[in-house]
């Protein structure tokens, strides 16, 4: 194995959006620096189900058949 290409890996606080932290192992930073979250799964709406956007699927499909319905696959 080659020596001195792997990265320095050291422990680091991570603070997140609801003030928690909790330490992890990292290459970020300093040993004992904090990384301050913006966006962690108690504030993103990914996890928290806000703002969802709901499809009309049925809708998209009509439109699609009312552009391309008459359109057809035939052998010759």
């Amino acid at each position: 194995m080659k020596t001195d290409i792997h990265p320095d890996y050291h422990m680091i606080n991570v603070k997140m959006t609801d003030g928690t932290v909790y330490q992890t192992r990292s290459t970020w930073g300093k040993e004992g620096d904090t990384l301050q979250l913006d966006i962690d799964p108690t504030s993103h709406p990914a996890w928290t189900g806000g703002n969802q956007r709901m499809l009309d699927a049925g809708g998209q499909v009509a439109r699609f058949n009312k552009r391309f319905g008459g359109l057809s696959l035939k052998k010759g």
